[in-house]
């Protein structure tokens, strides 16, 4: 048992080392070109950002690396995941995760580009007009760019709620009844997280929280699908 737990750690040590390795070699790679990155992101948006210290440009490029490198890195590090967690899974939950894995990555790329070219502009915009005349609207680089980051990538992840929500039925986790009596809870839940990942105002956690409830009635809707499917295979056998 312990030569097996001992096994599993240094699988585990090692595969992680690999993702850690290829995330530094993308930030890295990203970092080389990061004013490209910084300009392009800029000149799409339209806006002239302030910068009110010597450090802040350098903490918007790490931060802007990073990001980059961490997208570059999710699907090798979800494919890592399969490897380390496949042996443990029954041949239906192997097949039920290379199945939703396209789809799982996805529902990612959407999710961002969703976050970016969607939400992030109308967010944006509707903050903004709140000022009208009446104040002058400056933004600082390391605001601008903490408020791009909030709001694209924990879309992103949660874009794949409702293809996690559709596994989890597959292999008989979860099913549509328990989501549906979840409910409150979970809008709750969403509620607050829309809190944690936007800045600190109530619209913007609004404005998050209205595409994380529709995500979730998605992933209702997808589960009470396969669970149809689950129980007319189960009859027909």
């Amino acid at each position: 048992m312990e030569m097996r737990m001992l096994e599993h750690a240094t699988e585990f040590r090692n595969r992680l080392l690999i993702v850690l390795v290829l995330f530094f070699t993308f930030f890295v790679a990203a970092f080389s070109i990061v004013e490209h990155i910084y300009k392009w992101l800029v000149d799409l948006s339209n806006v002239k950002l302030t910068v009110l210290g010597p450090t802040d440009i350098l903490w918007v490029y790490f931060v802007l690396a990073g990001t980059f490198a961490l997208v570059g890195t999710f699907p090798i590090a979800l494919f890592h995941f399969w490897r380390f967690i496949s042996p443990a899974l029954s041949e239906e939950e192997r097949k039920g995760f290379l199945l939703y894995l396209p789809a799982l990555l996805f529902s990612f790329v959407v999710g961002v580009l969703f976050g970016f070219y969607i939400l992030f502009p109308n967010v944006l915009t509707f903050l903004t007009s709140l000022a009208g005349d009446q104040m002058n609207t400056m933004f600082t680089a390391e605001k601008y760019f903490r408020f791009l980051m909030n709001l694209t990538l924990p879309i992103g992840f949660l874009f794949e709620l409702p293809i996690v929500v559709m596994f989890l039925t597959r292999i008989g986790i979860i099913n549509p009844v328990q989501l549906t009596k979840a409910r409150k809870v979970a809008y709750f839940l969403l509620t607050i997280l829309s809190t944690l990942v936007t800045p600190p105002d109530l619209i913007s956690a609004v404005l998050m929280a209205i595409p994380l409830a529709l995500l979730y009635e998605l992933g209702i809707t997808l589960s009470k699908m396969v669970y149809r499917k689950k129980q007319k295979i189960v009859i027909t056998n």
